[in-house]
């Protein structure tokens, strides 16, 4: 299976809910780092592993959000690197707030699973909507 089929499956997966499908294409050492700003871990720094990947990001959006939705859109097969254009929307409970913004996603493998994740979004607009403002 091509490493673009397993992210695609990954994004499908996560769409239905389906989060330990999400969870098994991660490597147990993967570093996850989101966006650097973005509320979740403002530093940039990795989330270290799929644990730390669901109790401190994935439960939170679930949590946190009305309607979170990742929309994959393109999808750039870069052997073992997968890059992904598209489209978070959703609500933030708290605020009542609608985001619908733009992303890039960069996952990286080896030996089939994902070892690293960089996401790049607007976090000043994800800052406005969840009413919180970092210094990144």
């Amino acid at each position: 299976m091509s490493n673009v089929t397993i992210i695609k499956n990954a994004y499908e997966a996560f769409g239905r809910g389906a989060v330990p499908a999400v969870l098994g294409v991660m490597d147990p050492e993967i570093k996850w780092h989101e966006a650097e700003g973005n509320p979740y871990m403002p530093s940039g720094e990795a989330f270290v592993g799929p644990d730390a990947v669901l109790n401190q990001l994935f439960a939170r959006l679930a949590e946190e959000w009305d309607g979170f939705e990742v929309h994959p859109n393109l999808f750039y097969d870069a052997g073992e690197t997968v890059i992904i254009e598209g489209r978070y929307t959703g609500t933030f409970k708290a605020t009542g707030k609608e985001q619908d913004s733009q992303f890039c996603h960069i996952w990286q493998f080896k030996g089939g699973k994902v070892t690293k994740f960089q996401q790049y979004t607007n976090t000043a607009a994800l800052q406005e909507v969840m009413g919180v403002h970092t210094n990144s």
